[in-house]
C-alpha cells in the first residue's frame, strides 16, 4: 500500500472496528465533506501565464472549523490533499481543539519560481479559493509555503473583505498587525522532541546514553534535534536531500546548525562523516525520528530497523505493512499524528490571540504547547492499556470517539 489517501482510510476502518462505529459514519469519514479543485492562472515574469492546478480539502466540521496547511509541491495529488484533512481532523482530536480537518495544496514546485511569481501564486490561491475566515475555514502552512506566503494570504484575504482579521489565517509572523503566535515556528519539531521524551522516561532510556537518528533535517527535524540536544540527548546521525552524517559519539547540533545555515546542507560538516542515507534508517540507534517524506519505512526494510523506538515526525513515514512488522518485533512507534501535533496546536493558540487581541510571550505558548501535547499523550496510553492496542490505533481510537460523539449528539446519524 503506497497511496496515503488508501493508507489513511485503512487507519480509520481499523479503529472504527475496535470503536464499533456505526456504518453510516464511518462512510462520512472515509470521503472528504467538501473538495475543491480548481486553476491559478499566474503571469510570469516573462509576460506569459501559466495556469496551476490547486486543492482545497475540508474532512469533517462537526468538530468546529476546518483547519490548516497549504502544501506546494510539483508532484502533489488530490489523494494526498485528502488524506493530509483526515489527519488534521485526527489531530485536532487528540489535541482537544475544536476544530476540523482541512488541507490545501497547489501542484507547483516553489524552486522554479522567481519570488514575484510565488507571491501571486499564493495570492492567486486565496483569491480563487474564497476563503470563508476564521470561523469557516482556515488555511495555514505546510511543505513549500511558510510565514512569508502566509502574510501573503493574510493580506490578500484583508484586500477581499476590507476587515482585518488575523486569525482568517495560520502560521503567520509573530508581528504586530499580522497576528502570528509566538512559538508557531517551532511548535511541531517541540511537540515531536517532548513525546520523545516522554517515551523514553517510560522505556527507561537515560538520556545522555541514548543514541537517535533523525532522517531530515529541515525545520522540524532541526528543532527537533536541537530540543533533544539540549536535553542531553545524543544525536548520532541525521539526514537532509543532499546525503547523511553521523558520529557515533554524538553530534554537536548547536554547531551543525550553523554549518547548515552557512551552507544549506549538512554537508560537508567537519564534526561527523558521511554515510549512505539509504541506510540511515537501518542504522543501530535507541531512537530512530523521520522527519522528511511518507512511506520511508515499508515492508522492505521494516525488518531492519534496529531502534527500538520510533517517534513519527513526518507524515505517514510508516506503511501499514510496515507497522505491522514493527508491532510484531517489539518496536514501539510513536504516531505522525499525536508525535507532530504540536503545530496544529500552537495553530490554534495563534486563532485563540487572533480573535481576541490577547498576544502570549513564548513561554506561555511552550507552557501551555507542553500541557496539551502530554494531555494527548496520556488519553493515547490510557486507551492503548485499556484496550490492548498498538499506540497509533489508541490514538485514532481516542480522537474519532470525540469526533463521533459531535456528529451523533448534532444528529449525524
Amino acid at each position: 500500500m503506497n497511496n496515503v489517501w488508501e493508507e489513511a482510510k485503512y487507519n480509520l476502518k481499523q479503529a472504527a472496528e475496535i470503536m464499533g462505529m456505526k456504518e453510516d459514519l464511518l462512510e462520512r469519514l472515509s470521503t472528504p465533506m467538501r473538495f475543491t479543485e480548481f486553476t491559478i492562472p499566474v503571469r510570469m515574469d516573462d509576460g506569459t501565464r501559466k495556469i496551476f492546478m490547486a486543492y482545497r480539502s475540508n474532512h469533517q466540521d462537526a468538530t468546529g472549523p476546518t483547519k490548516d496547511g497549504t502544501r506546494v509541491r510539483p508532484d502533489l495529488t488530490p489523494e494526498e490533499i485528502k488524506a493530509l484533512s483526515l489527519f488534521m481532523s485526527i489531530k485536532h482530536g487528540i489535541g482537544n481543539i475544536p476544530a476540523g480537518g482541512g488541507k490545501g495544496g497547489i501542484k507547483a514546485d516553489p524552486s522554479k519560481l522567481s519570488e514575484g511569481e510565488y507571491e501571486r501564486l499564493i495570492r492567486g490561491f486565496i483569491r480563487k479559493l474564497k476563503p470563508k475566515g476564521a470561523w469557516v475555514d482556515v488555511p495555514g502552512a505546510d511543505i513549500g509555503t511558510g510565514k512569508q506566503a502566509m502574510a501573503w494570504m493574510l493580506d490578500e484575504y484583508e484586500q477581499i473583505t476590507g476587515m482585518h482579521c488575523p486569525a482568517a489565517i495560520n502560521d503567520k509572523p509573530a508581528v504586530l498587525g499580522i497576528g502570528g503566535s509566538k512559538g508557531g515556528f517551532e511548535a511541531t519539531g517541540w511537540g515531536v522532541a517532548m513525546c520523545t521524551v516522554e517515551a523514553s522516561k517510560e522505556m527507561g532510556f537515560e538520556p545522555k546514553n541514548t543514541s537517535i537518528v533523525i532522517q531530515g533535517f529541515g525545520q522540524v527535524g532541526s528543532i527537533t534535534a536541537r530540543t533533544l540536544y539540549d536535553r542531553s540527548f545524543k544525536i548520532t546521525a541525521v539526514s537532509d536531500i543532499n546525503g547523511a552524517i553521523y558520529n557515533d559519539e554524538g553530534i554537536h547540533i548547536d554547531e551543525l546548525v550553523i554549518h547548515v545555515e552557512k551552507t544549506g546542507t549538512i554537508r560537508g560538516f567537519e564534526g561527523a562523516r558521511t554515510m549512505d542515507a539509504g541506510l540511515l534508517l537501518e542504522k543501530d540507534c535507541h531512537i530512530l525520528i523521520p522527519a522528511a517524506v511518507q512511506d520511508v519505512i515499508t515492508s522492505e526494510n521494516a525488518g531492519r530497523i534496529r531502534a527500538r523506538l520510533i517517534v513519527e515526525a513526518a507524515n505517514a513515514p510508516t506503511t501499514p505493512e510496515a507497522d505491522s512488522i514493527l508491532e510484531q518485533r517489539g518496536i514501539r512507534v510513536i504516531p505522525d499524528v499525536l508525535a507532530n501535533a504540536g503545530g496544529c496546536i500552537v495553530c490554534d493558540f495563534e486563532r485563540i490571540q487572533g480573535l481576541s487581541g490577547d498576544y502570549w510571550d513564548e513561554d506561555e505558548v511552550h507552557r501551555r504547547l507542553d500541557k496539551r501535547m502530554m494531555s494527548a499523550y496520556s488519553e493515547a496510553k490510557a486507551v492503548m492499556e485499556e484496550k490492548g492496542i498498538s499506540m497509533r490505533r489508541a490514538v485514532w481510537v481516542n480522537a474519532l470517539e470525540k469526533i463521533v460523539e459531535a456528529m451523533e449528539i448534532r444528529g449525524w446519524s
